[in-house]
């Protein structure tokens, strides 16, 4: 085996894939990323989507169908993709986990096509795709929101509580900051019929300096 390893004809090897078999494959990777770029639009959830994020769902389909076409008729190439990969460092920080999510599938759609198995990774596009589109899409009528509050002392802060308690469906505390200056919460809550009148209402209470309301994407930081 080791004298077949030192005789191997790289040449002869590399033209065993047609020129159509391969822009067959490439066709078929871009097809697929471009569907897999479609669902990360429809389930996106932020203010605005990455369109560099989705041309590169695309291009990685197609840059590791490439590679596995490499590595699967070129012994020599493929111990030289095995040394190159490895002393790579990708430092981009993937926020959200769906990210990271869309990237692996996109790069495991290529590989498959890569190595000929093209009807599994149609179907198992298609599956995933609409196993992602139906639950990520789907909307929910609890959603969750962070109230903000400042106050000048306890006496306050338990007046505040005691309203978001009952003007709330669920009042958490998530954080508590004292300072000389008084006191801030951050409570996570989830709103009666998507009513948000106690902000003024917090407003109203002797020694509150101000009260903010945002939205919560379910992700909390100390």
């Amino acid at each position: 085996m080791l004298q077949d390893i030192f005789n191997f004809n790289f040449l002869d090897k590399a033209s065993a894939i047609s020129v159509p078999d391969i822009i067959a494959a490439l066709f078929v990777s871009f097809a697929l990323g471009l569907f897999i770029y479609f669902v990360y639009v429809k389930t996106f959830k932020g203010v605005m989507h990455s369109t560099s994020f989705g041309i590169s769902l695309i291009a990685m389909g197609l840059i590791s169908s490439l590679i596995i076409f490499a590595v699967s008729t070129n012994l020599i190439a493929a111990l030289g993709m095995v040394g190159a990969l490895s002393i790579v460092r990708f430092r981009t920080v993937v926020k959200e986990p769906l990210d990271l999510v869309y990237l692996f599938w996109s790069i495991t759609t290529g590989i498959v096509v890569g190595v000929g198995l093209i009807p599994l990774a149609i179907i198992g596009t298609l599956v995933i795709g609409a196993i992602l589109y139906i639950f990520v899409s789907r909307k929910t009528h609890d959603t969750p929101y962070v109230v903000v509050v400042n106050c000048n002392g306890e006496k306050a802060e338990a007046q505040a509580i005691y309203l978001l308690n009952g003007q709330t469906k669920k009042c958490v505390i998530k954080a508590k900051s004292v300072s000389k200056e008084g006191v801030e919460l951050t409570v996570e809550v989830r709103l009666k019929e998507s009513s948000s009148q106690f902000i003024n209402a917090l407003l109203a209470i002797e020694g509150i300096r101000n009260a903010t309301l945002v939205s919560y994407n379910g992700d909390y930081y100390m």
